[in-house]
């Protein structure tokens, strides 16, 4: 039964983001291994988007790691938990919580050891910027307990790069970059402290390389020659390179124009969806305080808001006219959403 409702829930929201993005791109997938412990350590800039992503796409029922505040309402803990979501407990938190943290800790180095996969956001935080934070040690606590737990275990360490062209804007693109998984075993143990910085940095190291890196140093500067220069964000390698080379190597982007049957479908879609519409600009969007949080909240408001409301438009014309009315209806806005979201 839970198989069935995690593989119910993954196809829903793969659907949700086929009708969301302009285009999802994956790389290195084929060498995330399949009967394998594996622990993902992904870049944290777009709020719950990132984790439905690396959900959706890496080829796996995973377990992630997630903020404890989010589990404050029941029925929400109760869904989150049934999503293979487990709370960690951070110092805002409250200092009593913190203790709460050793059986989450324990239950991910036994999931481990099950060969299971757990995914992980190092730097702690989401940030739209598009730079790599420095990493918690989290993570190598939980890959020490699991060793010393069960010295047999080689647990394989998969970096993650998530990489959004307008990560704010509706329609967006991204790019899933799986990094070179690495191989890790009990010999961590013999200098824990050296094994610790080794690992950070190893981590660090190729997130810097599959996702856009910019250094603090100057960034307001380096990302708005980049956003003039109209480079895609989703191909890191050369955005990186035309950073490392001075701009000297860049690629200048074509400016983005919207099609004007894009533009049609759009104004059509919100006048189909005008209530959802409405719901978001007036009520939702505005209350929102954090700009990460912007695409999350858009993106639930069109796997469950949106569906809703296209079901009881199509039960009235069913009941007032006719059932064919009902499914033209469907189909209009179905091919007005492709439309304004792929063209």
């Amino acid at each position: 039964m839970k198989q069935l409702w995690l593989y119910s829930i993954r196809s829903y929201l793969r659907l949700g983001l086929f009708f969301y993005f302009k285009k999802v791109e994956v790389i290195n997938l084929k060498a995330i291994p399949k009967d394998e412990p594996v622990i993902f350590l992904a870049n944290h800039q777009n709020a719950l988007l990132d984790a439905i992503l690396i959900a959706v796409k890496n080829g796996r029922f995973s377990y992630f790691l997630t903020r404890a505040s989010v589990f404050s309402v029941p029925l929400i803990s109760k869904m989150l938990q049934s999503l293979q979501m487990l709370p960690v407990y951070r110092v805002r938190d409250g200092f009593g919580n913190l203790s709460k943290n050793t059986s989450v800790f324990t239950k991910s180095s036994q999931l481990l050891h099950e060969k299971k996969a757990i995914v992980i956001f190092p730097e702690g935080n989401h940030n739209l910027k598009r730079t790599v934070r420095p990493l918690s040690k989290g993570f190598t606590r939980i890959i020490f307990q699991t060793l010393e737990d069960y010295p047999e275990t080689k647990i394989n360490v998969v970096p993650v790069g998530l990489n959004f062209k307008h990560a704010t804007k509706y329609s967006d693109s991204a790019l899933i970059n799986f990094g070179v998984p690495f191989q890790v075993g009990s010999e961590l143990l013999n200098d824990k402290n050296k094994s610790v910085l080794q690992l950070k940095e190893d981590v660090f190291l190729q997130l810097c390389q599959l996702t856009t890196h910019i250094e603090s140093e100057n960034y307001d500067i380096i990302i708005t020659y980049l956003e003039k220069l109209n480079v895609d964000f989703t191909q890191p390698k050369h955005v990186n390179q035309c950073i490392s080379n001075g701009f000297e190597t860049c690629k200048k982007g074509l400016p983005e124009h919207d099609h004007r049957l894009k533009r049609l479908s759009k104004v059509l879609l919100i006048i189909n969806l005008f209530i959802p519409y409405i719901i978001w600009k007036k009520m939702i969007q505005p209350k929102i305080s954090e700009v990460e949080f912007i695409s999350t909240f858009r993106f639930v408001i069109a796997i469950t808001l949106v569906p809703v409301f296209i079901i009881v438009v199509m039960s009235v014309l069913g009941v007032v006219f006719e059932l064919k009315y009902a499914f033209i209806y469907l189909f209009s806005v179905i091919v007005l959403n492709i439309f304004s979201v792929k063209l």
